[in-house]
């Protein structure tokens, strides 16, 4: 943080020396609002804030769509790993089913609003699944069948856990602080421009301004709604784990 500081002083500090040192030859005064000086500026200014907009509206919306992508990944895993189970005798076979689908009710509730308002998810999921893999590993495999049916279902733990993992990286990613402050710093200067290099706008002229104003203090406001994937407007719903409990319960009924 104190490198940006520290970058941009000695811009100013280069602005101020270079207009010094301009004072000493022959150049032409430009203090009109509509001079080269405010032009080049502006023009500078308004691309410096369509870069930091389009940033951290992409880089959101990008992770928003890979996070989706994971659910239904990890959903999909969990419902292979269903089956898997179904393969194991009893009581170890309908257990591990028991204990997935309160997993699925784990995640698509209490661990989706602490994703919601916390962005972490919970310790309890990482607890089942570890309880799970601990009984699936001491089961006892005395045919080919069943250490077969035990190393699949020991596969798809583990593909549970990596997308978990992955979805706990999503919950925690947002787009650097400095890009949002870059973002909203720029737009303010943007809707002052004209104030500041001594242009004193009345009447009509004051309409388009007050729209550019408007509809960038919403797109300001739209890449700070969406910087967490679990929250906001490109929120990711728990879907995949919704349509999941009812795969489960459908499997389970033998439908």
């Amino acid at each position: 943080m104190f490198i940006y500081f520290g970058a941009a002083i000695c811009a100013i500090a280069v602005v101020i020396v270079a207009s010094r040192l301009v004072r000493r030859t022959r150049a032409v005064e430009d203090p009109d609002p509509d001079g080269p000086t405010t032009g080049h500026a502006g023009a500078m200014l308004s691309a410096l804030f369509l870069l930091a907009f389009a940033i951290a509206i992409v880089v959101p919306w990008t992770t928003s769509d890979a996070a989706r992508t994971n659910t239904y990944t990890e959903s999909q895993s969990i419902s292979e790993a269903y089956w898997a189970a179904g393969r194991l005798p009893a009581p170890a076979g309908p257990h591990v089913q028991a204990e997935l689908r309160g997993y699925v009710d784990l995640v698509r509730g209490p661990e989706w609003r602490e994703m919601r308002d916390h962005a972490e998810l919970t310790a309890r999921g990482w607890a089942v699944l570890d309880g799970l893999r601990r009984e699936v590993l001491a089961i006892k495999a005395d045919t080919d069948e069943m250490k077969d049916a035990r190393g699949a279902l020991l596969d798809r733990l583990a593909e549970i856990s990596a997308a978990r993992r992955q979805r706990a990286a999503d919950a925690a990613t947002v787009p650097p602080t400095g890009l949002l402050a870059v973002t909203v710093l720029t737009g303010i200067v943007v809707v002052l421009l004209p104030f500041l290099a001594g242009a004193r706008p009345r009447g009509m002229t004051l309409v388009p301004l007050a729209l550019m104003a408007a509809l960038l203090a919403a797109g300001t406001y739209l890449t700070i709604d969406i910087m967490h994937v679990f929250s906001g407007a490109l929120a990711v719903g728990p879907d995949a784990f919704t349509a999941l409990n009812a795969d489960l319960q459908r499997i389970a009924g033998g439908g």
